[in-house]
């Protein structure tokens, strides 16, 4: 419900201006496009979404810097904003929000401590690019998390624009 709630706040703040959201996901595999299309009417504001795990998708759907990527495991700050403006870009939407990081430590790559980038753009603009944590512990809770930090910054930022 608590979800929900959020989802049709947003709805009702783009609905407002007459303007579309798309989202590009990684970390949370689709959880923040599946909350905003529970939103009542989610058509008309939710262009669509898509959801990338590697490099080469990243860099084919999203225009993604390859060696940007290939240097930081497609975790970085620089990606989630090109991820947001790409996905802006693909379903032609005023907004774009994008995520990318770990859900779970990978030691053999010195990932110990889990982290994400969320990055939200407007027109191409950038509105803001954080980092995350969860105090989560298992993966698909921490990928939750993750998407209930996504839909806080996102109506951040609509609060804001």
């Amino acid at each position: 419900m608590l979800f929900e709630n959020k989802a049709n706040t947003i709805r009702a703040m783009l609905a407002a201006r007459h303007e579309t959201l798309a989202v590009a996901e990684s970390v949370t595999a689709g959880y923040v496009q599946a909350i905003l299309s529970s939103a009542e009417e989610a058509t008309f504001f939710f262009q669509g979404g898509i959801t990338t795990y590697n490099l080469g998708q990243k860099c084919k759907h999203l225009n993604i810097d390859p060696i940007e990527a290939e240097l930081n495991n497609c975790v970085s700050a620089k990606v989630a904003l090109q991820m947001s403006i790409g996905v802006q870009k693909l379903f032609m939407s005023d907004y774009g929000i994008a995520i990318t990081g770990y859900a779970a430590p990978l030691p053999e790559k010195g990932i110990h401590n889990i982290y994400a980038f969320v990055a939200a753009t407007y027109k191409g603009e950038v509105l803001t690019l954080e980092k995350i944590s969860s105090s989560a512990t298992a993966a698909p809770a921490v990928q939750m998390d993750y998407a209930e930090q996504v839909l806080r910054i996102l109506e951040a930022c609509l609060e804001r624009s």
